[in-house]
């Protein structure tokens, strides 16, 4: 069957208003200080694509440090929607995600989408399940100072989470202007796939984005300049604050990242 211009790729080929408040702030390390913050990698996967399932597990590998990178990384999986159509409805994919996918396709000049896909710092990329191509862009990317960003967590009503920041982005923005987007994740996810090309499989899936918000845009902005914004992210079934995460990073408009630093919840969030 014809695959829309698209290929799954696999190695080898090219209730209630409670509401309560809890503060974390970031401290930076020495190391990060002298070399420069976080690379963000962000996996572009599904359920529904047979490749996929390798590539979640190298990337959850690698966000809990199991390869031994002296350079820090903060790891963002987003599930794409479009091999849907294959017999399995991916339970996290979003063509909210395949839309960013695709701007990186464009700001890559590359000729068609594909899963498993790594995107590292907005500008290089490699297939997902090949962990020694991943780690050597992991390596050669450009690395930025971490944000210093203060986070403060409510829980404004039982099904929402508000997110506020306050803190210095610690790189430059020009006249084209950035902006500051904030990720909310989730690891530890689990389930039976009876359908599809990962029929009868057990699918383990971590630091999957579940919602996406832009904090605020910036332009002309020295890298010392206190940034602050908030927002608020509408919460699933089942949200368990333990098993979720807080990534924020900065992005220009030609899909580069310049800084990011990730947060994980407070417990009884």
């Amino acid at each position: 069957m014809a695959r829309r211009l698209l290929s799954c790729f696999g190695r080898g080929h090219g209730s209630g208003h409670a509401s309560h408040e809890k503060n974390v702030t970031a401290d930076m390390m020495v190391e990060e200080q002298k070399h420069g913050g976080p690379v963000l990698v962000e996996l572009f996967s599904s359920q529904g694509c047979v490749t996929s399932p390798e590539a979640e597990i190298v990337v959850s590998r690698l966000g809990r440090g199991d390869f031994g990178l002296e350079v820090p990384v903060v790891v963002l999986a987003f599930h794409v929607d479009y091999w849907d159509y294959m017999g399995w409805k991916d339970p996290f994919g979003s063509s909210q995600w395949t839309v960013r996918q695709k701007a990186y396709i464009e700001s890559l000049r590359l000729d068609t989408m594909f899963t498993p896909q790594v995107v590292v710092q907005g500008r290089a990329q490699c297939i997902g399940n090949d962990d020694n191509a991943l780690l050597t862009a992991i390596n050669e990317a450009p690395r930025f100072p971490a944000p210093t960003f203060q986070a403060n967590f409510q829980r404004p009503t039982s099904d929402s989470l508000q997110v506020s920041l306050t803190g210095a982005l610690r790189s430059k923005v020009d006249s084209h202007g950035a902006n500051v987007m904030v990720a909310l994740y989730e690891s530890g996810l689990v389930i039976d796939c009876p359908k599809g090309e990962n029929k009868g499989k057990v699918l383990s899936n971590d630091f999957v984005v579940r919602k996406l918000e832009k904090l605020c845009t910036v332009k002309d902005l020295s890298a010392k300049k206190t940034v602050s914004g908030t927002v608020n992210f509408s919460l699933w079934d089942g949200f368990n604050g333990s098993k979720c995460g807080v990534a924020v990073f900065v992005q220009n408009s030609s899909h580069q990242i310049f800084g990011s630093q990730n947060f994980q919840l407070p417990n009884d969030i």
